[in-house]
């Protein structure tokens, strides 16, 4: 076996050993952040990646205009190769103590303020879809937009009152050798925590129970079909909805964080007009 001298062959080494324990979602992460950002830099670093290289790096990334985390991110992956090369004993310890700028004022929370929750519930109400059925499980559940999109119709349980939260789905970005492509992934959520039982607002129980009754369980609720729509797509979607309300452009994510101050009365659901619902 050739002789493992530099960063660039240690990262080779520890991406087929992450391999075996995370999923490939995450494996593709860190391919990305090592193809995109580190190999470029450290690649051909042998022995020993000094602190001020190290620090020049996070300067430099700051500088294009990407945040802290994400370089943090980048670094986390940094560290994580370079310690299995130094448990190789290709790699030299050292002991790095990055300094970042001063952070600027945190941006709030953005959410939709409660007369554009009130504009976009009125359109689903009028246009009645699945796919805005999708929008309405975002506002009352706080369902990611990967975790909606591999919904399917037995996650939903009238008779216990609960949406089961148990797969996501994503289009990763695979990089094996000197081939790159993307692959849609259905997996389980992020993490133990993401996989967990939403309660049904009175109002969903009373859309959904018609609907439980006449459709495929194993269809994803989004389509009705036994295909998914990929989070992408759902995406521009939403946006196109946006610019039709002339709504200010939120990230999807912001549905997310407005269930906490979503308010609507009880007869804002009863409006709903289900005979436009094709089964």
């Amino acid at each position: 076996m050739t002789e493992i001298k530099t960063f660039r062959e240690v990262s080779i080494l520890w991406k087929e050993e992450k391999r075996k324990l995370v999923k490939l979602s995450t494996i593709s992460a860190y391919a990305v952040i090592l193809e995109n950002h580190l190999l470029g830099y450290f690649g051909d670093c042998t022995k020993v990646i000094e602190e001020d290289f190290v620090q020049n790096f996070v300067y430099e990334k700051l500088n294009t205009g990407l945040n802290q985390k994400t370089v943090k991110d980048f670094l986390i992956v940094l560290k994580m190769v370079y310690r299995y090369g130094v448990k190789m004993g290709v790699m030299e310890h050292c002991d790095w103590d990055i300094k970042y700028p001063i952070s600027k004022e945190r941006k709030g929370i953005e959410v939709l303020s409660l007369t554009n929750q009130r504009k976009l519930i009125s359109f689903v109400s009028d246009n009645f879809t699945f796919r805005n059925l999708g929008i309405m499980l975002c506002l009352h559940s706080g369902m990611r937009i990967g975790e909606v999109c591999a919904l399917q119709w037995k996650d939903i349980d009238i008779s216990q009152g609960v949406i089961y939260v148990r797969r996501t789905i994503e289009r990763i970005y695979i990089i094996e050798n000197d081939v790159r492509r993307t692959e849609l992934v259905i997996s389980t959520p992020k993490t133990q925590n993401s996989i967990r039982e939403i309660p049904l607002s009175k109002e969903l129980i009373r859309l959904l129970k018609p609907l439980k009754k006449v459709v495929n369980d194993t269809f994803y609720v989004l389509t009705n079909e036994s295909n998914p729509t990929e989070p992408r797509t759902y995406r521009n979607y939403y946006k196109s909805i946006l610019e039709k309300l002339n709504i200010p452009h939120l990230k999807f994510h912001c549905l997310r964080h407005s269930i906490s101050s979503f308010s609507l009365k009880t007869n804002d659901l009863q409006n709903l007009n289900l005979r436009q619902v094709t089964i």
